[in-house]
Protein backbone atom coordinates (compact mmCIF):
# COMPACT_ATOMS: atom_id res chain seq x y z
CA UNK A 1 0.00 0.00 0.00
CA UNK A 2 1.52 3.09 -1.05
CA UNK A 3 2.02 6.12 2.04
CA UNK A 4 -0.64 8.83 0.23
CA UNK A 5 0.08 10.98 3.58
CA UNK A 6 2.53 12.98 2.30
CA UNK A 7 1.34 16.23 1.66
CA UNK A 8 -1.80 15.56 3.75
CA UNK A 9 -2.63 18.18 5.80
CA UNK A 10 -2.63 17.42 9.09
CA UNK A 11 -5.35 17.94 11.37
CA UNK A 12 -5.73 20.66 13.73
CA UNK A 13 -6.37 18.45 16.84
CA UNK A 14 -2.94 16.12 16.32
CA UNK A 15 -0.78 19.41 15.04
CA UNK A 16 -1.50 20.62 18.85
CA UNK A 17 -0.13 17.22 20.56
CA UNK A 18 3.34 17.39 21.54
CA UNK A 19 5.83 14.39 20.05
CA UNK A 20 5.03 12.56 23.00
CA UNK A 21 1.37 12.43 23.36
CA UNK A 22 1.20 11.74 19.70
CA UNK A 23 3.48 8.94 20.07
CA UNK A 24 1.34 7.71 22.82
CA UNK A 25 -1.75 8.00 20.96
CA UNK A 26 -0.06 5.95 17.97
CA UNK A 27 1.06 3.61 20.40
CA UNK A 28 -2.95 2.95 21.52
CA UNK A 29 -4.22 2.67 17.55
CA UNK A 30 -1.18 0.03 16.61
CA UNK A 31 -2.00 -1.98 19.51
CA UNK A 32 -5.80 -1.65 18.65
CA UNK A 33 -5.39 -2.65 15.39
CA UNK A 34 -3.04 -5.57 15.93
CA UNK A 35 -5.63 -6.81 18.39
CA UNK A 36 -7.88 -6.94 15.29
CA UNK A 37 -11.09 -6.84 16.91
CA UNK A 38 -12.70 -3.68 15.49
CA UNK A 39 -14.57 -3.05 12.97
CA UNK A 40 -13.43 -2.52 9.78
CA UNK A 41 -14.82 1.66 9.49
CA UNK A 42 -13.58 1.79 12.57
CA UNK A 43 -10.06 0.29 11.97
CA UNK A 44 -9.96 2.49 8.96
CA UNK A 45 -10.45 5.77 10.38
CA UNK A 46 -7.84 4.36 13.28
CA UNK A 47 -5.15 3.69 10.55
CA UNK A 48 -5.83 7.09 8.93
CA UNK A 49 -5.70 8.86 12.55
CA UNK A 50 -2.23 6.56 12.86
CA UNK A 51 -0.86 7.71 9.41
CA UNK A 52 -1.76 11.32 10.26
CA UNK A 53 -0.25 11.09 13.75
CA UNK A 54 3.20 9.37 11.96
CA UNK A 55 3.17 11.60 9.72
CA UNK A 56 3.35 14.49 12.58
CA UNK A 57 5.82 12.34 14.58
CA UNK A 58 8.03 11.92 11.93
CA UNK A 59 7.93 16.05 11.25
CA UNK A 60 8.38 16.80 15.14
CA UNK A 61 11.84 14.84 14.54
CA UNK A 62 13.17 16.71 11.89
CA UNK A 63 12.71 20.05 13.51
CA UNK A 64 14.16 18.82 16.72
CA UNK A 65 16.98 17.30 14.30
CA UNK A 66 17.56 20.89 13.23
CA UNK A 67 17.72 22.20 16.74
CA UNK A 68 20.69 19.49 17.49
CA UNK A 69 22.22 20.01 14.09
CA UNK A 70 22.56 24.14 15.33
CA UNK A 71 23.99 22.98 18.85
CA UNK A 72 28.38 23.18 17.80
CA UNK A 73 31.15 23.54 19.93
CA UNK A 74 32.84 27.22 20.12
CA UNK A 75 36.39 27.79 20.64
CA UNK A 76 36.21 27.72 24.00
CA UNK A 77 34.90 24.18 24.10
CA UNK A 78 31.54 24.91 25.36
CA UNK A 79 28.56 24.07 23.26
CA UNK A 80 26.77 26.85 21.37
CA UNK A 81 23.31 26.90 19.84
CA UNK A 82 22.66 28.61 16.58
CA UNK A 83 18.98 30.20 16.14
CA UNK A 84 17.38 27.82 14.19
CA UNK A 85 16.32 30.14 11.51
CA UNK A 86 19.87 31.13 11.03
CA UNK A 87 21.67 29.94 7.54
Amino acid sequence: MADDSKGAEIPADIAALSFEDALAQLDTIVRSLEGGESALDDAIAAYERGAALKQHCETKLREAQVRVDKISLGSDGNPEATPADAG
